[in-house]
């Protein structure tokens, strides 16, 4: 196995579920959700943080970022999104695989950032992954 978590998971080698994926792209659900309908982007390419990330991988993240954000805010019912990037671990970067978060977010919910992650639900997590697929 990798020893990048992300690249194993951008090349198959461990279990993910993806939501929507592109050649230089892709995202899944986080496993350890802040919200219902949290999910991950990243890069196919390895790059440690925004300073490492190629141009145009930066680019294929954030549009598939503002597609999930999209496809969240209607099969989801989420009435905002927020887009979060964590680079370097005084910043909260846990993975260093350049990611950006997906994070629905709906009226009255308690979510303050950064949040403290927690295991999900895996039938949760599968049930809005198959909304956002």
């Amino acid at each position: 196995m990798r020893e990048c978590l992300f690249c194993a998971i951008a090349a198959g080698e461990l279990p993910a579920t993806v939501v929507a994926e592109d050649a230089r792209a892709l995202a899944f659900m986080d496993i350890n959700p802040a919200t219902r309908g949290h999910a991950l982007v990243i890069p196919r390419a390895h790059a440690a943080d925004i300073v490492e990330i190629a141009d145009a991988d930066l680019a294929a993240c954030a549009a598939l970022a503002a597609r999930v954000a999209r496809i969240a805010r209607t099969a989801l019912g989420a009435q905002g999104v927020n887009i979060l990037n964590s680079s370097g671990a005084a910043a909260w970067q846990t993975v260093f695989h350049f990611h950006l978060h997906v994070i629905p977010r709906y009226d009255g919910d308690p979510l303050k950032l950064p949040w403290t992650p927690g295991p999900g639900d895996p039938d949760e997590i599968e049930a809005a992954a198959q909304a956002l697929r």
